[in-house]
């Protein structure tokens, strides 16, 4: 019989929740590398190491070109996504406090499933909206929790960039989905992250610059960064989001500043206020409340027809 771990279904959840895991630690090690690298030297330097993974992937597995079909998505999603919302959240992170700046990228969820209802036509069912409300209101909470500002006001323009970090987020992913029944999860992902890189070739000054004079620790964050919440997660998002609507992987990311607060408490002997620990608790409420499902109606008990059944039954024999 075939176990329940290997169902579709918990492959996709698990794949997703991996995601969401690493992407939760990117914030912790974007701490490190981000005090020795500029934002743009420090997405590409990321890009770079994820591209070596991924390359040496579809090597192994000659996983080859995606179809024709796929490029449109693979495109936009790795300038927009890959290079574009990595530079801007890098550089918005340096101007805004991090509350702040998860409060202003969690809007990418809400417009992620707006721009899926409107250019995907997916449905937008009361628990999902549900499940976000609850979820941007946790992460709302975390965001005042957390904020303390810089110099007593926040920046206009580090607001802004989060904001744009959070506009590619919705627009790659939105734009992966439909390349996704072109091609792979790892093709897609892989040419994503090619292109992306491509994109951010213009820092490469930069990298080289940096490079040497920054800690090992910085640069071993900027690594794991590359292999683990680029590389392997963006794959396993891939894989998700190819058996789910956009909207509701969307909603899933909510786990993030929750999975943050526990490891910053974990790893930076960051103990959290009990408004934080709030706020955490409604962000994974509202993801359970949007991945769940309506309880279908009971139907007619069957041995209520079988009274009527047996008389048929015994006229016939008769």
């Amino acid at each position: 019989m075939r176990s329940r771990l290997s169902s579709p279904g918990a492959l996709t959840a698990g794949a997703a929740a991996f995601s969401v895991v690493a992407w939760a630690s990117a914030f912790v090690s974007i701490r490190s590398a981000g005090s020795a690298y500029s934002p743009g030297a420090l997405a590409l330097g990321r890009l770079l190491a994820a591209s070596l993974v991924l390359v040496a992937l579809v090597a192994i597995r000659r996983a080859g070109l995606p179809p024709r079909g796929a490029w449109r998505g693979i495109l936009v999603s790795g300038v927009v996504w890959f290079c574009g919302y990595m530079v801007a959240l890098n550089w918005g992170e340096r101007l805004v406090d991090a509350g702040t700046a998860a409060l202003l990228v969690n809007v990418g969820p809400i417009l992620m499933a707006l721009l899926a209802a409107r250019l995907l036509g997916e449905a937008l069912p009361p628990r999902l909206l549900a499940g976000m409300a609850v979820s941007f209101s946790g992460a709302v909470v975390v965001g005042l929790s957390t904020s303390s500002g810089h110099d007593g006001s926040t920046s206009v323009l580090g607001v802004l960039l989060c904001l744009l970090a959070a506009v590619a987020y919705a627009t790659g992913v939105v734009a992966q989905k439909p390349a996704l029944s072109y091609g792979t999860p790892l093709q897609i992902t892989a040419y994503s992250c090619l292109t992306g890189t491509v994109a951010c070739l213009p820092f490469a000054g930069q990298l080289a610059t940096e490079l040497p004079k920054a800690p090992p620790s910085a640069t071993l964050n900027m690594i794991y960064l590359g292999v683990v919440p680029t590389a392997l997660a963006f794959t396993t998002w891939t894989y998700a989001l190819a058996r789910t609507p956009a909207g509701k992987m969307g909603a899933t990311t909510y786990a993030v500043p929750a999975i943050v607060v526990l490891l910053s408490w974990a790893f930076l002997d960051e103990v959290p206020a009990w408004l934080t620990l709030l706020g955490g608790i409604l962000c994974l409420a509202g993801v359970a409340v949007s991945r769940s499902r309506p309880r279908l109606p009971r139907t007619a008990v069957p041995q209520a027809a079988e009274p009527e059944a047996e008389p048929e039954q015994t006229d016939a024999a008769t």
